[in-house]
C-alpha cells in the first residue's frame, strides 16, 4: 500500500484528517452496521488507525483511537447512544479495542521512525561512499597532470642551458597536455555541480553545427594527433537552436571519451544530419566497441569500465546525458554490427534556414 505525505509542518492539519478519517469510517459503519454487525465496524475503526499511524505523528493518531473507541462504544455497542456498555463481554472488548488501538499506534509509528533511521544511515553511507570516489578518482586525475606541470616547469629551470631546443620544446608540449586535461578535470567537476544543483540555464541560440564541430575539435588537436577524424555534415544542413557552450562540452567528451578507450590510429566518424525538427549527431568508432553489459550504465555517475586503464574520472559520459536532456534530447550508445560502437544524440529544437540560403 502506497503512503499518503501529510504536511507535518501543520499540527492542526493532522489532527483535522484523523479526526475526519475516523467520523467518514464510524459514518459508513452507521450504514451497514445492521448487515455486518457492530464487531466489524470495530475492526475497521482499527485499520482506519492502523493507516493513520502510517502517515501522521503520533499525538494525532492517539487522537484517532481515543475518538474511535468512543464512537464505537456511544454508536455502536449496544445499548446504543450512551456510554453505557451492556454486557460483560462488549467491556472486556472495548477495553480491549482501546488497548490495541493505542498498542497498534505505537508500534507503527516505531516502525516508521526506525525505518527513517535506517534510510538516513543508509544515506549517509551511499554518502560517504560517494565522496570516497570521488576522492580516490579525483586523488590520482589531479596528481598526475599536476606531477607532470612541476616535473616539466622544473626540468625548464633548473637545466636550462644543458636543454636542446627540441628538449623544451618536448616539456613545453607536456605542459600543454596536462594544463588541458588538468583544466577538463576542473571543467568536468563544475559541471557536475551546475547538474546536481539544478542551477543549469540552457542558453540558446542560433548554431552552426558546423562550426561546433570544427571548434571543438581544434579544441582537442593535442589529444587527436595519432587519430583518424572524419566528419560528415551536410553543406546546405540548417541553424539549429541550441545552447553552444554545452553542445561543444557534449562533443569535446564524446570524443575525449573515446580517446581514453581506443588505441592510437582508430578512426573518429562524426555525422550531423536534421530529421525534421530534430538534431541528429553521431560520434563512431572502429575500436573494440563496449561489453554489453557495460553499455547500459556508461552514463552512470563516476563509472568506469572494469579493465580499463588510468585516466578519466568517470564523469564525462554523466555530464553528456545530463546536458543533452537539459535540451529535451536523448542519447543512446550502441556497438556496431562488424566492431566498434556509436553514440547517438537526437534533439528536437527550432531550425532555420538561413544557413541553407547562404550556401545556395
Amino acid at each position: 500500500m502506497k503512503k499518503l505525505i501529510f504536511y507535518k509542518q501543520d499540527k492542526k492539519v493532522q489532527y483535522m484528517i484523523s479526526v475526519l478519517l475516523v467520523c467518514t469510517v464510524s459514518l459508513i459503519g452507521l450504514f451497514i452496521h445492521h448487515l455486518t454487525g457492530y464487531r466489524v465496524v470495530a475492526f475497521m475503526l482499527l485499520v482506519t488507525v492502523s493507516f493513520l499511524a502510517m502517515s501522521l505523528d503520533i499525538l494525532p493518531v492517539l487522537v484517532a483511537a481515543l475518538l474511535s473507541a468512543l464512537i464505537w462504544d456511544f454508536f455502536f455497542i449496544p445499548p446504543r447512544f450512551t456510554f453505557t456498555v451492556g454486557t460483560p463481554e462488549d467491556r472486556i472488548l472495548l477495553s480491549m479495542y482501546f488497548i490495541v488501538a493505542l498498542i497498534n499506534a505505537v508500534l507503527t509509528f516505531k516502525i516508521r521512525q526506525m525505518e527513517k533511521e535506517v534510510k538516513s544511515k543508509d544515506e549517509k553511507a551511499n554518502a560517504v561512499k560517494f565522496y570516497n570516489t570521488l576522492f580516490n578518482s579525483l586523488s590520482h586525475e589531479l596528481r598526475t597532470p599536476i606531477t607532470t606541470i612541476i616535473g616539466s616547469t622544473d626540468n625548464l629551470q633548473s637545466n636550462t642551458q644543458k636543454l636542446s631546443d627540441a628538449d623544451k620544446a618536448e616539456l613545453l608540449a607536456e605542459i600543454s597536455v596536462a594544463s588541458l586535461r588538468l583544466n577538463q578535470l576542473v571543467e568536468n567537476l563544475l559541471n557536475m555541480s551546475r547538474l546536481e544543483s539544478g542551477i543549469l540555464q540552457v542558453k540558446k541560440d542560433w548554431c552552426d553545427i558546423s562550426e561546433l564541430v570544427y571548434k571543438t575539435l581544434q579544441r582537442l588537436e593535442p589529444n587527436l594527433q595519432h587519430y583518424r577524424i572524419d566528419v560528415h555534415i551536410p553543406e546546405h544542413l540548417p541553424l539549429f537552436k541550441l545552447d553552444f557552450g554545452l553542445m561543444e562540452q557534449v562533443i569535446y567528451n564524446l570524443i575525449i571519451n573515446v580517446t581514453q578507450h581506443t588505441s592510437a590510429d582508430t578512426q573518429i566518424t562524426i555525422h550531423a544530419n536534421g530529421v525534421g525538427d530534430t538534431l541528429v549527431l553521431t560520434v563512431a568508432d572502429n575500436g573494440n566497441g563496449f561489453p554489453e553489459d557495460e553499455i547500459g550504465k556508461v552514463f552512470n555517475k563516476f563509472h568506469r569500465m572494469k579493465g580499463s586503464g588510468s585516466g578519466g574520472t568517470g564523469l564525462g559520459l554523466s555530464i553528456v546525458k545530463g546536458f543533452v536532456e537539459a535540451h529535451q534530447g536523448t542519447v543512446k550508445l550502441e556497438n556496431l554490427p562488424v566492431r566498434g560502437s556509436r553514440f547517438t544524440i537526437e534533439i528536437p529544437t527550432q531550425t532555420s534556414n538561413v544557413n541553407r540560403l547562404k550556401n545556395e
